[in-house]
């Protein structure tokens, strides 16, 4: 009775109902193939950002991932990875139940909160983890002001 007043549970329970017919079906895997949308923003690789003073540091989580098939770029104060996860063939001759893993290309843009020396950037992958040290120009290091009185 309240759905079709309250758009917030109307919405809610469309989404839960079952399509009505095949068509439905059809414009649902569409819009959302295999539970995932293609034009939200790629959050792959995950990664953690720090920042202190002197340099920022991104850790990237690249698991199964080769060093050479991942390339590292910096372009107007972003840092642009991007690379492909292959699948390997003597694997596709297999009889697979079930494939979780991703595999193929991928690109992810992070901004920077500040600019950075590009000649220092230095990057090591070990375990599956990519490490990117980004020392900060002297300029965007800031400092502190005293204040008279």
């Amino acid at each position: 009775m309240f759905r079709r007043f309250l758009p917030a549970l109307k919405r809610r329970s469309e989404e839960l109902q079952r399509p009505a017919d095949i068509f439905d079906l059809m414009e649902a895997f569409w819009k959302d193939p295999f539970g995932v949308d293609l034009f939200k923003e790629s959050h792959f690789p995950a990664i953690n950002m720090s920042e202190n003073e002197n340099e920022i540091k991104i850790e990237a989580e690249l698991p199964g991932m080769d060093p050479k098939d991942i390339e590292l770029t910096l372009q107007n104060n972003n840092l642009i990875i991007k690379g492909e996860k292959k699948f390997k063939e003597e694997k596709s001759k297999d009889n697979f139940h079930r494939i979780e893993c991703s595999y193929g290309s991928f690109y992810r843009s992070i901004p920077l909160p500040a600019e950075v020396e590009e000649k220092d950037i230095s990057a090591r992958f070990k375990n599956g983890i990519l490490e990117i040290k980004l020392p900060k120009k002297e300029g965007a290091k800031g400092r502190t002001i005293p204040i008279e009185g």
